[in-house]
């Protein structure tokens, strides 16, 4: 199975550390959606990665491939089917082929406006720095922690 990470789990030591045995790793784009800061942390405090639809916006990220069984593991640790929707989408990888793959987005209800990630959380999203391009990277860089405003 093919899966669209944008978020933490563009961090491969991430996936490793999840047990997410994956077969391969490289860039990938979603194009007519934007990425935000928007999924409410547990704690309430801070937020998580989450996209949104933006017609002249994309986003950049990993598609990893891996068995079904491992969808499994990686649904209990993003907290599927309570946290996240699991969507499908038409990504472009490096190469500008058109690929199909699974992604995740964050619940209605698990919605919030007005938080940033922490610190650590953007760390996993800067460590796929070999993968992005290096004008998304530097954008990246720049988002508002939580420990910074």
């Amino acid at each position: 199975m093919k899966y669209f990470a944008y978020g933490s789990n563009m961090n491969k030591e991430r996936m490793t550390e999840r047990k997410i045995n994956f077969t391969s790793r490289q860039f990938a784009k979603l194009d007519g959606y934007k990425l935000v800061f928007n999924k409410k942390a547990k704690d309430g405090n801070y937020t998580y990665a989450n996209i949104i639809v933006s017609d002249d916006e994309f986003v950049e990220g990993v598609l990893y491939e891996f068995s079904d069984e491992e969808i499994s593991k990686l649904d209990k640790a993003e907290g599927f089917p309570i946290h996240y929707d699991k969507i499908k989408v038409n990504l472009t990888d490096k190469e500008n082929n058109s690929v199909n793959a699974t992604t995740y987005i964050a619940k209605q209800d698990k919605l919030v406006n007005g938080l940033s990630p922490t610190r650590e959380y953007l760390n996993h999203i800067l460590a796929g720095r070999d993968i992005l391009t290096v004008s998304y990277f530097e954008k990246l860089k720049q988002v508002q922690t939580y420990e910074n405003k």
